[in-house]
């Protein structure tokens, strides 16, 4: 198998830029997300804009081949919608060759919500699946660049965040986890001036839609963001091997500054990162927008107790029921809008179960109020496992997962 041509939409300009969907009925950008359809983002079309590709079913058959067990219930479901050469990933695993995993975090709140949470879980997976190292990169810089928020508080919510993280169930021998105001060693930083260099302040402004007004740290930060796509900023895990290829596992507003790292790898005679990318979990209020940590009740958190969940879902949640019992009975709900269903799309494992539930609602054997009690049980289940975990995780943990030091795996 060869690794799919690149589509012409990627290319660098100002056609394909972010910066230019005003008319759009859907914006999406790596700092806000939101739309006026009640059914959420319209992902095809947000697939033609971006010049990626739709994760179709051969790749998902391609994959399970090689790990010999069932996708993710997240990549059955079409919830992981997209990628960028994921075919060339897949390549190299079937003879063999290496490949890591590189995902990131920018700390703004205390404790991460679920929608945070989702591309960490699968990252988890698939780091199980084809055993490869993983590097998480912490943007504490960037929400310094972009946020109201001293560097000294930024450091503290990091931390909160990596033990966060850390629940996940990663292991220190095999992933890397820093802070960019922490990890700046040469050759990170040798990466970083190299995409600068090649990069021009009009082509970051088409994709980012910076403006004069904007700090200068603003539009050099994306280089930042770009430079763990590299094995040769990781010395101390690839010694001076460039040639080893990144999956990134990601939602799909950050593909701006992966579409910019591809353009710019060929020129640096790197590999180009690979994506897979998610769709958003829900806001409680509806698909109109994704989870905002900067709004509480929209939000499932990591440290919420199990009776906060159960009333945000009860008090919060859109439902896709009819106004009374008697029309519900007789229209049944709409599964596509309601969000205690879609958390079930995410994190219920079961896949005849979710087909018995969306044929009960939809058919109006089940209410809205049974539908949000199945939500709540299984939201409760996912964060009682993580809390479960966070509360053995230490700040020693935090020095071990950032310590500069082999991963345990042969290159």
């Amino acid at each position: 198998m060869t690794a799919e041509p690149e589509p012409v939409e990627e290319q660098i300009n100002g056609e394909t830029a972010v910066a230019n969907g005003a008319d759009d009925a859907d914006v999406v950008t790596p700092w806000t997300v939101k739309t006026s359809s009640a059914t959420g983002i319209d992902y095809d079309k947000l697939i033609a804009k971006f010049g990626c590709r739709k994760l179709e079913s051969d790749l998902i058959t391609r994959l399970e081949a090689l790990i010999e067990k069932p996708a993710h219930p997240m990549l059955r479901r079409g919830l992981f919608f997209a990628h960028r050469d994921l075919a060339r990933i897949l390549d190299l695993a079937e003879k063999k060759k290496p490949f890591f995993l590189y995902t990131g975090r920018g700390p703004s709140s205390g404790s991460l919500h679920l929608g945070h949470l989702i591309p960490f879980m699968f990252t988890k997976w698939l780091q199980d699946a084809f055993d490869v190292p993983l590097i998480v990169q912490i943007t504490d810089d960037e929400k310094f660049l972009w946020r109201d928020i001293p560097l000294d508080k930024l450091g503290e919510i990091a931390n909160g965040n990596i033990k966060d993280i850390i629940s996940v169930g990663f292991d220190p021998r095999k992933t890397f986890i820093f802070k960019n105001t922490e990890y700046m060693c040469p050759a990170f930083y040798n990466n970083i001036l190299k995409v600068w260099k090649v990069v021009t302040i009009n082509q970051a402004r088409a994709i980012f839609g910076f403006v004069g007004e904007d700090s200068m740290g603003k539009s050099a930060f994306p280089a930042i963001e770009a430079a763990p796509c590299f094995a040769t900023s990781f010395p101390h895990i690839f010694g001076n091997k460039k040639n080893i290829p990144c999956l990134i596992p990601c939602a799909i507003d950050q593909d701006p500054y992966f579409r910019m790292t591809r353009d710019a790898a060929p020129r640096l005679k790197y590999e180009k990162p690979a994506l897979i990318y998610s769709t958003f979990l829900p806001a409680l209020q509806g698909a109109q927008s994704k989870m905002a940590g900067s709004d509480q009740n929209s939000c499932i958190f990591l440290n919420d107790t199990p009776n906060q969940i159960k009333n945000k879902i009860n008090k919060y949640a859109f439902s896709g029921g009819q106004a009374t019992t008697e029309e519900h009975r007789r229209l049944g709900g709409n599964c596509d809008v309601d969000s205690s269903f879609q958390f079930l799309r995410f994190f219920e494992e079961d896949d005849d179960k979710l087909a018995e539930i969306r044929q009960r609602y939809e058919s109006g054997d089940m209410l809205s109020g049974e539908l949000k009690k199945e939500a709540i049980t299984i939201v409760q289940r996912v964060i009682g496992d993580l809390q479960a975990r966070r509360k053995t995780v230490t700040d020693a943990d935090v020095v071990e997962f950032a310590r500069v030091k082999p991963l345990d795996f042969t290159f």
